[in-house]
């Protein structure tokens, strides 16, 4: 009983926050309610037809036919048929608003949820959301929600009217109407499991295709193909599966509804042309009364398809709006940063992912500015996870990082994320020209002359002028069409136009080859330039020249100083830069 009691508590949870999700995009009230209007109106007009037909019917003669009539009766559907034009026209506007308003919301959210979110929700999933499931709260309502309202209209009235034209026949007929009802209920209970069931299975499915079509080089040179193709097969079986289901519930429904409207039409017919020939009944009365039947048991099946449907928009509500109440990045609070100018101060820094085990224990040291502090250490020591911390793609759990005397958190997070420069070692470029890659997220105007002084410092100019398009070349899909040093360069290039007091460079020229590195690395040292510099790095040409070096192992720092003092009093640096003139004197 109690749980029975949570059930249908948690259906009406479910209702209204379905029903507080679609008022809070303030969909049209004025098109809503003609649009209703018009299909109310639409249902109105066929319930007085099948009267205006027992009256033709029963005094059927040639004399008897007028023009009023004929022109009433064609003046009725043609009425009938514009106004159920434009009620579908309406409802499809307002049910495109209502999806349109809320793909708006998802997608301002999307863009404000910290890192932390994409870390554990896969990205076809969040895809999904926004296509899938305002599409199917969308289908709702420009599909469904008008034949449930004029169904319930079409119901009541032609039992009204038949119950006046004969009421005896009417008892016998709705004899059907909970027949009906055991057979359509529980059908349409499991077309909800299978709707909904088929709604994950195509929320996963699309997660394969964008993992595996994003990562289209590893999967070709790792030979992967026949491998994702047998995941992407088993999606296409899983939907396959569901639809099957979903079609074997829809041959149910369907044919169970003509097995009834078929079996009443013989008993109507039956037992309503014995009461014609008693002289009980007259002919258009039963010809009525058949229409009448049509216009009662075609709403069965609709309500069927609208509970189904709301069922699965339900479903797509939850994960909206768990997705819209996700804990998003603070751009309001705090004050704006003027000056970055100051030292950074890592004080007792602690950090652990969610359930998981601690990346950063108890770091401490200071940044000077101006000046250039190197991060070594073996791999998974937490370098990265210091520079994301620092970006405030993350809070520490414990500790603070100060700009100054002030914790970074006090200012706005725009403010203090523009007064960094980011150089990541795979320096990801969006698609579109160079010029949109080295302009990203500045919102000035910024002149022909600054770009081409930013790529001259970068010495990106050297190749960018040598394309047929220049600055206008298209760079592909995550700039696939340019080589790892000449991404590198247009990165640099943008960090310079960006003209940050606090550079972070995550080993930018880990991944390239010597001339390549030469050029990059040339570019980093002008990029460096009076500068606040933080530099994760392997090379130790990067790492000599460093006012200061951290060195970090397993989330711990072991070492701080010059080259030459861990050179002196740290075996694991000396081990680690022995290696690299190995490896500088090999090459």
């Amino acid at each position: 009983m109690e749980q029975t009691h949570t059930q249908t508590k948690t259906k009406t949870g479910n209702w209204r926050a379905f029903y507080e999700l679609i008022k809070q995009t303030n969909p049209s009230k004025l098109k809503l309610g003609v649009a209703l209007f018009m299909s109310i109106a639409t249902t109105l007009v066929s319930l007085v037809i099948p009267l205006f037909t027992r009256n033709l019917v029963d005094s059927f003669t040639l004399a008897s036919i007028t023009t009023g009539q004929i022109v009433l009766l064609a003046v009725a559907f043609i009425a009938q048929a514009i106004a159920g034009g434009l009620s579908i026209y309406l409802l499809n506007h307002v049910g495109q608003s209502i999806v349109a308003a809320l793909r708006d919301r998802l997608w301002k959210k999307l863009l404000v949820l910290p890192v932390s979110y994409y870390d554990n929700h896969r990205t076809g999933e969040t895809i999904s959301r926004m296509t899938n499931d305002t599409g199917v709260v969308k289908g709702l309502i420009t599909d469904h929600l008008s034949s449930f309202f004029t169904g319930i209209i079409s119901i009541i009235g032609s039992v009204a009217t038949l119950l006046y034209l004969d009421w005896q026949m009417t008892l016998t007929m709705l004899i059907a109407v909970p027949l009906s009802l055991l057979i359509l209920v529980p059908l349409g209970r499991q077309m909800y499991k299978i709707s909904k069931g088929l709604q994950d299975e195509t929320a996963s499915f699309t997660t394969i295709m964008n993992q595996v079509l994003s990562e289209i080089r590893l999967v070709k040179a790792s030979n992967a193909e026949p491998h994702e193709y047998q995941s992407g097969k088993r999606g296409i079986e899983n939907l396959f599966r569901f639809g099957l289901k979903e079609g074997r519930v829809q041959a149910l429904i369907g044919p169970l509804i003509s097995f009834v409207l078929m079996v009443l039409l013989v008993v109507i017919m039956g037992y309503g042309g014995m009461r014609v020939s008693t002289g009980a009944l007259t002919a258009g009365e039963l010809v009525a009364f058949i229409l009448y039947l049509v216009q009662i048991i075609m709403p069965l099946g609709q309500f069927t398809q609208f509970f189904t449907q709301l069922q699965k928009a339900m479903g797509a509500t939850e994960r909206i709006i768990s997705t819209l109440e996700a804990d998003e990045e603070d751009h309001a609070s705090g004050r704006p940063l003027e000056d970055a100018g100051l030292p950074i101060h890592i004080d007792r820094v602690t950090f652990a992912y969610e359930n998981g085990e601690t990346i950063l224990d108890d770091v401490s040291f200071r940044v000077e500015p101006g000046k250039v502090t190197a991060i070594v250490g073996p791999s998974g020591s937490g370098k990265t996870t210091l520079f994301s911390l620092i970006e405030r793609y993350y809070q520490p759990t414990g500790g603070t990082i100060r700009l100054g005397d002030s914790p970074i958190s006090d200012y706005t997070l725009s403010s203090w994320r523009s007064k960094i420069g980011y150089v990541s070692q795979e320096s990801p470029l969006i698609a579109g020209t160079i010029r949109d890659n080295i302009c990203y997220g500045i919102s000035r105007p910024v002149s022909e002359q600054e770009l081409r002084q930013a790529a001259s410092m970068a010495y990106a100019d050297q190749f960018i002028d040598e394309l047929p398009e220049g600055y206008d070349t298209q760079v592909g899909e995550r700039g696939m069409k340019l080589s790892g040093g000449q991404r590198q360069r247009i990165g640099i290039a943008r960090a310079l136009l960006r003209n940050p007091q606090i550079l972070m460079l995550d080993e930018a020229t880990s991944s390239l080859d010597s001339k390549s590195e030469i050029i990059v690395q040339q570019a980093l040292n002008n990029l460096m330039k009076g500068r606040t510099t933080l530099v994760i790095a392997h090379r130790l040409s990067t790492v000599v020249d460093a006012d200061q070096i951290v060195f970090l192992e397993k989330g711990r720092i072991t070492g701080k100083g010059t080259h030459e003092e861990l050179l002196e009093t740290h075996a694991m640096y000396r081990e680690f830069a022995t290696q690299q003139l190995r490896m500088k004197q090999e090459v």
